[in-house]
């Protein structure tokens, strides 16, 4: 009979050992098409480095100095490290904390013993609070901590992508502004050039004042369009200053008309999904949606009894010097059981708060998804 109670108890807790309360992944609304109406075979774009699409040398070498210094994608890097140090503390906690252990008591027992003090004299490593996790709760904990790790990576990357984007778009803008400024700069001497002849011809009577007037107005319009330019150059090159995070040296500007800054070749679209896949933004959205589902799972095992266990092993003595002795040897093991009765509502607001969390993070992935075949 005792065996058949003890086979059935052991049943019994391996099965709720199985038990895992993490929410299924919710159903996902993209609405993407399943192909592009133009497409090529072949390596998709989403999958090249930025060395093997941009051409210009120095466009490469402004990008290297941007992902070395730019304080947003430092920022990030730091991040990724806080939340690793966070995964690796909830992974640890599945761990028992094991710790030396040692205390001298002495007491008096008025209605023992009243004028004979005893002394009790311990040593020895204790275990404490190891949480038996049938109901998966720090498992949970664990799975949510480690997609907001892989979430943070992603979104660094993601960083780092719209860096190496903006940093392409202001060296453009620069170098556009500066071809324009040539142009200008052109037909500013042209506009004077033709200012002078008129004058001449003013002045000796061939032509009236209004052709004058009217090259003198070119002119001025030429000479705003000169100054425009430069302050466009300026506003360029202050930005581009701040996105890599460092001064741009001069040789690495553009300094002439660009006419291409990409390798001349074709890279395969992709299909819609493939692409997603490589987008880093989207995979962080996914990574916090599957973080969501396993904090409502940590929510809901709140809701059944925390089991953990405590145990010691050491000495024990009464006399200080007989501490160690062979016959002192001692040793405790037992489980903990914690269950609030009353909480009013707490867990379950919990479990509600966590479910919201989820939602958000779902339509925030949908919106993701939305904006990446956008773009």
């Amino acid at each position: 009979m005792v065996s058949r109670g003890l086979i059935l108890s052991t049943l019994s807790v391996t099965l709720v050992a199985c038990v895992n309360m993490q929410a299924p992944q919710p159903a996902i609304t993209s609405h993407i098409p399943q192909n592009f109406s133009q497409n090529h075979s072949g390596k998709t774009i989403a999958e090249k480095s930025y060395k093997e699409f941009i051409s210009d040398p120095k466009l490469v070498q402004v990008i290297e100095i941007s992902l070395n210094n730019n304080r947003d994608l430092r920022t990030a890097t730091l991040n990724i490290e806080r939340v690793q140090q966070q995964y690796q503390i909830t992974k640890n906690s599945q761990l028992p904390t094991i710790g030396v252990t040692g205390n001298a008591v002495r007491q008096v027992s008025p209605s023992i013993n009243p004028n004979n003090p005893v002394s009790t004299f311990q040593v020895g490593l204790g275990m404490t609070a190891y949480e038996l996790d049938f109901w998966g709760r720090v498992q949970n904990l664990k799975d949510a901590a480690l997609n907001n790790y892989l979430a943070t990576q992603s979104a660094k990357e993601a960083v780092q992508i719209s860096l190496i984007s903006n940093i392409t778009q202001v060296w453009l803008n620069y170098a556009f502004a500066q071809a324009n400024l040539n142009l200008a700069e052109q037909t500013l001497k042209a506009q004077v050039d033709a200012y002078n002849l008129n004058k001449k011809r003013f002045d000796v009577g061939i032509d009236s004042e209004v052709p004058l007037k009217q090259a003198q107005i070119s002119v001025e319009t030429a000479r705003n369009d000169v100054a425009t330019y430069k302050t466009q150059i300026q506003q360029a090159k202050n930005l581009l200053d701040l996105l890599a995070g460092h001064p741009v040296p001069q040789n690495l500007l553009p300094n002439h008309a660009i006419q291409n800054i990409t390798f001349e070749k074709n890279f395969a679209a992709g299909l819609p999904s493939d692409l997603l896949n490589h987008r880093p933004d989207l995979k962080a959205a996914e990574y916090e949606l599957r973080a969501a589902g396993a904090n409502i799972g940590a929510a809901k095992a709140r809701m059944f009894p925390t089991i953990s266990l405590t145990g010691s092993t050491g000495y024990a003595s009464s006399e200080l010097k007989d501490l160690f002795k062979t016959g002192n040897f001692a040793w405790s093991i037992g489980p903990n059981i914690d269950l609030p009765i009353f909480d009013w509502g707490t867990r379950k607001t919990n479990i509600k708060i966590a479910e919201t969390d989820q939602k958000i993070a779902l339509a925030k992935y949908e919106k993701a998804i939305q904006s990446a075949f956008r773009e």
